[in-house]
């Protein structure tokens, strides 16, 4: 049941990312590989920036939509060089 919500909340997560950065999404597998890697990148930012949003699915929601806002526009940058 675990991986279950690991994976919806990855697939929310490269949704709102995608809505935010360029008005759209990237088809569910992308949302999913995107959210799942915005995950990564958001604890990590977290721990390296001591902060703390709390535990339950708000708060990794909110922590993967941030990684993956980074992720891609970290990636935004890359392709336009």
């Amino acid at each position: 049941m675990h991986f279950l919500w690991f994976i919806l909340i990855g697939a929310v997560a490269g949704w709102l990312a995608g809505q935010i950065t360029k008005g759209g999404g990237f088809g569910l597998l992308g949302n999913i590989v995107v959210g799942i890697l915005g995950a990564v990148i958001g604890g990590w930012l977290a721990r390296q920036l001591n902060i703390s949003v709390g535990g339950g699915l708000l708060g990794s929601l909110l922590l993967a939509t941030c990684g993956a806002v980074v992720l891609l526009f970290l990636i935004s940058l890359f392709r336009k060089a």
